[in-house]
């Protein structure tokens, strides 16, 4: 079995890129696509992952899976067949629970590409994981 390489997707450029790098810097692996369905929405839905708001689940699943269509054609571009997931939550702490719970190897993702203060107040995904993940990150700016 080769290496198993998770990889979070949503819709940004940056998330692209990261898929793109991996596939083509490790044409050997066995990757999955994860999409995290955000929880919550608005400030307090952001810091509490959670909101008032009841969630149009329906729309959340069309965008999800549209997503995962995507990368799932960037991976065929590459001849490569891609497993992918979805799962609802916070997506940094989603993304660690999901590389807790299944045995990969690496994990590829994209940067945000926020510097200074916005990273210093607001975080970034890429950043949170690579603190607590208990596998190595590759962070692909």
């Amino acid at each position: 079995m080769g290496q198993q390489i998770l990889v979070p997707v949503d819709e940004s450029k940056r998330s692209k890129e990261a898929l793109e790098y991996a596939l083509e810097r490790f044409p050997d692996a066995e990757f999955t696509a994860l999409h995290v369905v955000t929880s919550g929405s608005g400030d307090l839905g952001a810091l509490s992952g959670t909101s008032g708001e009841i969630p149009d689940q329906e729309l959340d699943d069309e965008m999800g899976q549209a997503v995962l269509e995507a990368a799932e054609a960037v991976a065929s571009k590459h001849g490569v067949e891609l497993r992918t997931g979805r799962i609802r939550g916070r997506p940094d702490r989603a993304i660690v629970r999901y590389i807790e719970q299944n045995d990969f190897d690496l994990v590829v993702l994209g940067s945000h590409g926020r510097d200074g203060v916005a990273r210093v107040l607001l975080g970034s995904v890429a950043e949170k994981v690579v603190r607590r993940s208990p596998i190595p990150v590759l962070v692909v700016r």
